[in-house]
């Protein structure tokens, strides 16, 4: 019986696209409860308190649900055809993290996970549950312990056949099934994944401090991205994927060959212009499906703003302007910092201080945001210390 149960979940898990199946048990994961107490004792989680609120249940499996006995990983490929950080050179171009680039994935595996489940639930009579990533469910040290793989030093899953590009999805149920052997670490000495990091976010090998993660820079975190990151962000305006790009393993992986996976032709390379100029309605229309629509137009916006102040490209500068007086402060902020940068503060280029100065003093008459002003605040100093723009060489 569980062979032929194994084989059931295996043919069922490919007819409906994902492209690894493995199983384990609730509590095969016991030094999960540690590692996450250390990891929030930190502070490592940033503003997301549903990680502490959660912590109890997302440790141990049986806290989310005392009758489950097995638990059934699913994973499905994303790997894209090409490098993402090839995107990074062309700075007038946004860069939106692949998983990002089409319908919104969670949608996308629950729907599966779901239609899965009831088949198994109908053939063995036990109950179940799905859980995606919203839920509070550890899924990469599950993943391990049902030898998909294990978790790299950039703290992702990374798998022998599909490198660090899987979704990873859950079905818990009250069968007794036999599992699978949990999954070796093969980083070895590599650290090519921490390399990458743009904004040193690993402290230590297999340890995050999202505070400087781009991804949580760019979508968990709903305030100002802090200045001392902003110019190493670069043109990433969701997500970052230099971590997962740089492993090793990816050489060997199969790309995702399903047409659902691919990208939106608009999302791969938007240019900053064309979404400086998103108001709510189009920015909702652009990301219809897709799991940016999650972040808002505002702090969308933010992220944009800031690749825009990293493009090194005066042109930008009218557009920026007509965002000095947007709605959001968030946005408004992130304008202050980009205007400085195309101005002359860090590129050597564009309208001047004097003409900042303007803008500024405009700004100031009817603005009360204590976080834009001390954006203006930041701005103006940072330009008093490089007052190197056209017009001062003039003088």
């Amino acid at each position: 019986m569980p062979v032929r149960l194994k084989r059931f979940l295996t043919e069922e898990a490919a007819a409906v696209g994902f492209d690894v199946v493995a199983i384990t048990t609730p509590d095969a994961i016991p030094q999960a409860p540690e590692r996450l107490r250390y990891f929030l004792d930190k502070g490592r989680h940033g503003s997301m308190e549903w990680l502490e609120e959660t912590a109890q249940r997302r440790a141990n499996p049986s806290e989310l649900w005392q009758e489950v006995r097995s638990i059934v990983m699913l994973a499905m490929n994303y790997g894209p055809y090409h490098d993402p950080r090839q995107l990074q050179q062309k700075r007038d171009c946004g860069a939106i993290s692949v998983y990002a680039q089409n319908r919104d994935y969670h949608d996308i595996i629950k729907g599966k996970l779901k239609h899965m489940a009831s088949r198994f639930a109908a053939r063995t009579g036990h109950e179940v549950k799905v859980f995606v990533d919203t839920a509070p469910v550890m899924e990469k040290p599950l993943a391990v312990s049902a030898g998909m793989g294990w978790q790299g030093k950039h703290t992702n899953m990374v798998s022998k056949d599909y490198g660090s590009w899987l979704f990873l999805g859950s079905i818990f149920t009250t069968a007794d099934l036999e599992p699978d052997k949990a999954g070796k670490d093969s980083c070895g000495s590599c650290r090519a994944c921490l390399d990458a990091c743009p904004t040193n976010a690993f402290p230590a090998p297999y340890q995050i401090d999202a505070r400087r993660c781009i991804s949580y820079l760019t979508i968990e975190n709903k305030g100002a991205i802090p200045t001392e990151l902003r110019s190493m962000i670069g043109n990433r305006i969701y997500g970052c994927d230099d971590c997962l790009s740089a492993c090793p393993w990816n050489k060997f992986a199969q790309v995702a060959k399903e047409a659902k996976l691919q990208a939106r032709e608009e999302l791969k390379e938007p240019p900053l212009d064309y979404l400086l100029q998103l108001d709510d309605p189009s920015f909702r229309a652009l990301f219809t499906g897709s799991p940016v629509k999650r972040i808002g137009r505002d702090r969308f916006l933010r992220n944009v703003l800031i690749a825009t102040g990293n493009s090194n490209n005066p042109a930008y500068i009218p557009v920026v302007e007509t965002l000095l007086s947007d709605p959001a402060p968030v946005t408004r902020g992130a304008a202050v910092w980009a205007l400085s940068q195309l101005t002359g503060a860090g590129a050597g280029a564009g309208a001047g201080a004097e003409h900042f100065n303007q803008l500024k003093q405009h700004a100031l008459k009817s603005e009360t945001e204590p976080e834009v002003l001390e954006e203006w605040h930041n701005a103006t100093v940072m330009l008093q210390k490089n007052p190197n723009t056209p017009q001062d060489q003039d003088k």
